[in-house]
């Protein structure tokens, strides 16, 4: 039981290093949606930005992360932290000078304003430079250091966006001459939550740059070759992860016509920000077991335990699941308090539903990354992305956004079922599937009930029921976990 404690200490540290954050984050989506501050329409245009950002990122850290990992356990460790730092420094630089460059053409091609292209250009090089830094300190089991800055990070942002978007018009108001006044500018509510971002990822990259003063800067070619091939099939599942993840806005703003497109982008965009508690979730526990997954795969009891694992995160998944979508209406009013958002609600439970599958497609991942068959990750990752992009083609002309909340929901299906079936030929796993299963369907189906009939979902009583009978199913089938996780042995 004690590599299950360490796990867990370890998955809620991470976790507080994405929780902490993203609840600080949640400030800002009231704050984004407050129609003194962005409207829908603008609401939009901020979503598609960070989506492009989001398809960048995967570009620019090249799987290299993953790799990491993988050759850190294997390899001498001092070469793999400055072989893939140096790949990743130089390539973040050549990145900067062919985007900057090349920034008329990007903002024509992108639709977005060249002032904006070249703030997420200088976001995505910062964010790049710090990828080896924060996994070192993963590697080296450091999370609580690794929460600090991660919390610093996104709490500077916080307090740079209310700066900017709320203070900063109050304090030029009150006092025109203000020295502060040269820093204000009238309609540049958009400019300004890119500034604080590249603020913040500066402040973030000053912390971590001794990482790069203390290393020795040796670059070991076979080795690169090496990260390389382990690492472009990572790239490859991370870019069609992206198109599965937030091309759908981009697609939105592509189909639709232009008239509508951005406030439908707008409404879609921060209602699926309610499916940020399973997201927060899955990506917590992710971040814990990827490193505990290789470090443990010479165990003997390897796959009994990773099939534990899984179970484990499928009860957790599906308590997320129901208790999120019976009090989606409660949590709305808190996070998205302009109704004019509200119309997009529908797509809630899709949403969230889509990132637990998600979440047991990453746990069931583990199969090709200790086999090294990244190859058949990128595979199943392609597949996903075909299927998003076919399903938002057909169907956002007649069901808009919600076209794009079902082709989610069916990647990530399709990725998991796949993944599944091949882990079975390739890596073993004695997964309980039927315990799995029947929490999977229970979940899913309360779920279901008590948001898409109308009157059940008015009253709560009914959502509040499934909340307990679920936990005392879970519990009644579950009684040695919950023993081992409080009793110390």
């Amino acid at each position: 039981m004690s590599i299950y404690k360490s796990l867990f200490k370890q998955t809620a540290i991470y976790g507080l290093a994405t929780v902490l954050p993203r609840m600080f984050s949640f400030i800002l989506v009231p704050l984004y949606t407050d129609p003194k501050v962005l409207n829908v329409k603008e609401y939009g245009e901020v979503s598609i930005i960070f989506s492009w950002l989001v398809f960048f990122n995967v570009i620019l850290s090249y799987g290299m992360e993953t790799s990491f990992f993988r050759f850190f356990s294997k390899e001498d460790n001092k070469n793999v932290v400055s072989t893939s730092t140096i790949s990743l420094f130089w390539s973040s630089i050549a990145f900067l000078i062919i985007a900057l460059l090349g920034r008329n053409y990007l903002a024509k091609v992108s639709n977005i304003d060249v002032e904006y292209i070249v703030y997420a250009i200088w976001i995505l090089v910062l964010d790049a430079l710090v990828i080896i830094p924060f996994s070192k300190l993963r590697a080296e089991k450091r999370p609580i250091f690794y929460a600090l800055i991660k919390i610093g990070n996104v709490a500077l942002n916080l307090f740079l966006n209310l700066f900017f978007l709320l203070w900063l018009p109050k304090i030029v108001a009150n006092v025109p001459t203000s020295f502060i006044s040269a820093i204000y500018f009238e309609n540049f509510q958009i400019g300004y939550i890119f500034v604080a971002n590249i603020i913040a990822s500066l402040a973030t990259f000053l912390v971590l740059s001794p990482s790069y003063f203390k290393m020795n800067w040796h670059f070991d070619k076979v080795l690169w070759k090496k990260m390389m091939q382990y690492s472009l099939p990572v790239m490859v599942a991370g870019i069609a992860f992206a198109i599965n993840e937030t091309f759908d806005r981009i697609l939105l703003d592509y189909i639709l016509p232009e008239s509508i497109a951005k406030t439908e982008i707008g409404a879609y965009s921060a209602c699926y920000k309610l499916a940020l508690f399973m997201t927060l979730f899955a990506t917590a526990f992710r971040l814990g077991i990827e490193p505990f997954f290789f470090s443990h795969s010479s165990h003997q009891n390897a796959t009994k335990t990773y099939a534990d694992i899984t179970k484990y995160f499928v009860v957790f998944g599906s308590i997320i699941l129901l208790v999120v979508v019976v009090f989606a209406d409660v949590l709305k009013l808190f996070i998205i308090r302009d109704a004019s958002y509200w119309e997009a609600m529908k797509v809630v439970p899709l949403i969230i539903l889509a990132n637990f599958f998600l979440g047991i497609y990453n746990n069931l991942s583990v199969w090709y990354k200790l086999t090294d068959k990244t190859k058949m990750g990128m595979y199943i990752s392609i597949i996903g992305a075909i299927v998003t992009l076919v399903i938002n083609f057909l169907l956002i002309p007649m069901w808009s956004y919600m076209g794009s909340a079902i082709a989610t929901i069916s990647a990530y299906g399709t990725m998991m079922l796949i993944s599944y079936y091949l882990g079975n030929k390739y890596y073993p796993i004695p997964y309980d599937m039927k315990k799995i299963m029947s929490y999977l369907i229970l979940s899913i189906g309360l779920s279901g009930l008590s948001f898409y009939i109308k009157i059940l979902r008015e009253t709560y009583v009914f959502g509040i029921l499934a909340v307990l009978f679920y936990a005392y199913f879970v519990y009644r089938n579950e009684k040695e976990l919950v023993a081992k996780l409080i009793k110390r042995k």
